[in-house]
């Protein structure tokens, strides 16, 4: 082929130009929409299960508010993660989340299902066993974990009260006695007062888990448990700070 004036183009040197700019265009498109609108992350504990199991990919959105009995990815609020340990991640690695591919060494994030929003009560355990939010009993048996004999686990053995402060949620796994929630830090110490680490910020959230993309064998959408529409909103504001009964309460 040749250009006008009598130059010849060189078809494979056209064809790499082509292929460049339409790899670099869907970079730039892939790292918006993740940025955005969605991200997947890879499942790396048994914290969630059965509604999630290890190795799981979840489809992470950014674009709609989250609610009561949404799963959500959220950043490790105040080390709740501690000295937990996570492979280097590779170059491939880095290019891969760039682009919103999740690989097994993203680190720092971890996922929960919200039980309390600001100003919610939540109390465990009503005479019957069950978490209460705002005087509700939460029917929670559609998501908790149930062994392959067909037992499930306690909503909680861990007793307390809590009021959950302005802009910060109240979470906890659906695998409760491998779940390190919320309950588990409500006697930590930090510059914030003891035990208000417990309650994860909503600035830290990334977005509701909305479906599981991979394995295929297990993709699904995720929906709000129906327990959580018959919980009625709290009576009063949201407290600058957490209310924590009995201090000193926690998972150990």
């Amino acid at each position: 082929m040749e250009r006008p004036g009598g130059r010849r183009t060189n078809p494979a040197l056209s064809f790499l130009k082509e292929l460049v700019f339409v790899v670099v265009g869907a970079i730039i498109v892939s790292s918006l929409l993740r940025a955005f609108v969605g991200q997947m992350f890879i499942i790396p504990s048994a914290s969630m299960e059965n509604t999630l199991l290890i190795g799981d990919r979840v489809v992470v959105q950014k674009i709609t508010d989250f609610h009561r009995g949404d799963v959500v990815v959220f950043k490790d609020p105040a080390d709740w993660l501690g000295d937990e340990p996570s492979e280097d991640p590779t170059p491939v690695d880095r290019l891969l989340e760039f682009i919103g591919i999740p690989t097994a060494s993203s680190p720092g994030h971890l996922i929960k299902r919200v039980i309390g929003m600001p100003g919610d009560t939540v109390v465990c355990c009503d005479d019957s066993g069950r978490v209460t939010v705002n005087g509700k009993a939460l029917d929670e048996t559609s998501y908790l974990y149930t062994s392959p004999s067909g037992e499930q686990v306690a909503p909680s053995e861990v007793r307390f009260t809590v009021v959950v402060p302005r802009n910060r949620i109240f979470v906890m796994g659906d695998h409760r006695d491998l779940s390190a929630d919320s309950r588990c830090h409500l006697a930590d110490l930090s510059q914030q007062g003891r035990g208000q680490t417990a309650f994860v910020p909503i600035s830290d959230v990334v977005g509701p888990a909305f479906a599981i993309a991979s394995p295929f064998d297990r993709a699904k959408r995720l929906r709000v448990p129906a327990t959580f529409a018959d919980v009625p909103s709290p009576t009063e504001p949201a407290p600058e700070r957490g209310e924590i009964k009995p201090a000193g309460v926690s998972c150990v």
